[in-house]
């Protein structure tokens, strides 16, 4: 079946899924974590996924005992990545197309991503992205983290679509589970910074890709 076949709206995650990006956290939290005094703790992402920026920072907080506020450590964080996503992470190859096609055949376009408003939109418009979808949510509006299907409920009533009817991608396990929770067909993405949970990701979804580029258009 084409993954396509009767879809009325795609969702996307946005950090590892939509675009590359996850890079850029990893050098921001090499940088904060270091200037506090602390290396990389290498299960640190692993803990981290699917929180939105706020749990993050709630997390981040008690097991480095940051003495700054909730509110200052997302805003350090936020100040540290807005020129990366302003000037330099860009969409996944074979994005586009899709984004393209689904305009063409009137299927919406949403997002659901546990980032912050700001580098979401300082991202979008800076790639002369944001007219192309109908919905964004990001961590910003306090949804409850993924796996929970909160973020992909609201995101489906944002766009007037039958969550039943809609298509999600996303690349990490707990983003494809809060999609399949909310009773969507999800698409894995492949991206090197969750190649650890590759097959877990591969038998949780639906559909799996390595690249956007295998995607089949009817």
């Amino acid at each position: 079946m084409n993954m396509l076949e009767g879809i009325e709206a795609i969702i996307f995650d946005l950090d590892g899924t939509l675009i590359d990006s996850m890079g850029v956290w990893r050098e921001i939290d090499i940088e904060y974590l270091g200037k506090l005094g602390y290396d990389l703790p290498s299960d640190l992402q692993q803990c981290l996924e699917g929180m939105c920026m706020h749990d993050v920072a709630i997390y981040m907080k008690d097991r480095f005992n940051i003495p700054d506020s909730l509110q200052d450590i997302e805003k350090t964080w936020n100040d540290m990545a807005l020129y990366k996503y302003t000037h330099e992470v860009k969409l996944k190859e074979g994005v586009q197309k899709l984004l393209d096609y689904a305009r063409a055949k009137g299927i919406k376009l949403g997002i659901a991503t546990s980032n912050s408003r700001l580098l979401t939109e300082a991202f979008l418009d800076s790639n002369g992205l944001a007219h192309m979808f109908d919905h964004v949510l990001t961590g910003c509006e306090t949804f409850k983290s993924k796996p929970d299907p909160e973020v992909y409920f609201a995101a489906a009533k944002g766009l007037n679509a039958d969550p039943s009817k809609c298509l999600v991608f996303e690349d990490i396990t707990k983003g494809i589970l809060a999609g399949k929770n909310a009773g969507m067909r999800v698409c894995g993405v492949e991206d090197i910074h969750s190649a650890w949970a590759r097959d877990e990701k591969i038998s949780l979804s639906d559909y799996y890709i390595e690249s956007y580029n295998e995607i089949e258009y009817v």
